[in-house]
């Protein structure tokens, strides 16, 4: 997993059944600090799909959107174990690493 993709991933997690495109990508821009395009998300999730991360699903129209549907995303088994790796790799690297070093500058 690159780096967004493991942020989108963990956004499709914790937003549960509200893993829609705008509220990944507010989630994923607030965590990051940097605002990332709608394309930039919805490439990103076509890609975690494509791979079987992620699945998405069509809602029912919505009145508060015109009548129109949201595609909603929700991890897949494969993408939770993709993440338990994810986990496993950084926990494994950060490992014996003193806690007074911080990995972003003040």
């Amino acid at each position: 997993l690159g780096a967004l993709e493991l942020t989108v991933l963990l956004a499709v997690v914790r937003l549960g059944d509200d893993a829609h495109g705008l509220a990944i990508r507010r989630d994923v821009s607030a965590r990051m600090r940097h605002d990332y395009s709608v394309g930039a998300i919805y490439t990103t999730l076509q890609r975690l799909e494509e791979k079987g991360f992620v699945s998405s699903r069509l809602t029912d129209p919505l009145p508060q959107r015109g009548g129109r549907s949201r595609r909603q995303f929700k991890v897949s088994a494969a993408g939770q174990r993709a993440l338990g790796a994810a986990h496993r790799v950084a926990t494994s690297v950060w490992a014996g690493v003193h806690t007074t070093i911080h990995p972003h500058p003040a």
